[in-house]
């Protein structure tokens, strides 16, 4: 919980394509980047933990409302570093830029180097430097949604900052979390991390062309996911060889048009 790593952050600014944020302590002292803070009780850590996601919370809905009224279908991309979310970005994009528009919101503690990847494929993106934060909550998200000037009907992803905890809590206004776990991790990654599996709706299983030189036990990791979210749709990918992409390009199409005919049938009642 942020409660802990003191990520919560409130200052905003632009420099050049980069929205950066920046972190201030509360009069509790709940966000500073100490596991305990003196004098302060563990059940006052609890509430302004609650009241933090609340107020995200808050926020995520306003996004959620309009991106269901434009017809904009969402993905927020988590996992920990390395896993290949950006590999596995960029070959979406490659494969539906011609068929939906898209546009991308990169999160990262520092850097654009992933955003510069993405642009090269020639969607619209927009940077998040979070700084010392360690996932991006749903304010971040909705001031990037303003400056991207999105289309409608259109798929819009988040790459989230490498990190398996925190954003698991943060709702963002997202259709589905989808998690990326890469063969080279180990396949108890699951059982160590149960919230971010449990809170995403798919599995992208990346990296599977060095199954041949590894140990990892696919239907292990598999049972593992399962076991903390028994609905987890499973894909397994590589994004450098391109296996299994197809089956993850089905999926995103099937929920983009579901959320152009949510619109189209409001619309027409209208």
């Amino acid at each position: 919980m942020c409660t802990t790593c003191g990520c919560e952050t409130e200052h905003i600014h632009m420099d050049g394509d980069i929205l950066h944020h920046h972190e201030h302590d509360d009069a509790v002292g709940s966000h500073t980047h100490h596991p305990r803070v003196p004098g302060i009780s563990e059940s006052r850590r609890i509430e302004v933990g609650r009241a933090i996601l609340a107020k995200n919370n808050h926020f995520a809905q306003h996004n959620r409302y309009y991106l269901a009224k434009q017809g904009i279908f969402m993905l927020n991309l988590v996992s920990s570093p390395g896993s290949g979310k950006t590999t596995i970005l960029i070959e979406t994009i490659k494969a539906l830029q011609n068929e939906i528009p898209i546009a991308v919101i990169e999160g990262d503690q520092q850097t654009d180097q992933d955003a510069v990847r993405i642009r090269a494929t020639g969607v619209p993106v927009l940077q998040i430097n979070t700084g010392k934060g360690c996932h991006l909550d749903a304010h971040m998200v909705g001031h990037a949604m303003e400056r991207l000037d999105l289309q409608d009907n259109s798929l819009l992803f988040v790459e989230n900052v490498g990190n398996l905890v925190c954003p698991a809590a943060f709702d963002l206004g997202e259709a589905h979390k989808v998690v990326i776990l890469s063969v080279t991790e180990g396949e108890d990654k699951p059982l160590k991390y149960p919230d971010m599996f449990h809170a995403a709706d798919v599995m992208l299983l990346n990296k599977c062309d060095l199954l041949p030189y590894l140990s990892f036990d696919v239907l292990c990791a598999i049972d593992y996911a399962r076991r903390i979210n028994p609905a987890l749709q499973v894909i397994q990918i590589s994004a450098t060889l391109g296996s299994g992409l197809r089956q993850w390009i089905d999926w995103l199409k099937s929920g983009h048009q579901q959320a152009a005919q949510i619109v189209a049938a409001e619309k027409a009642v209208l």
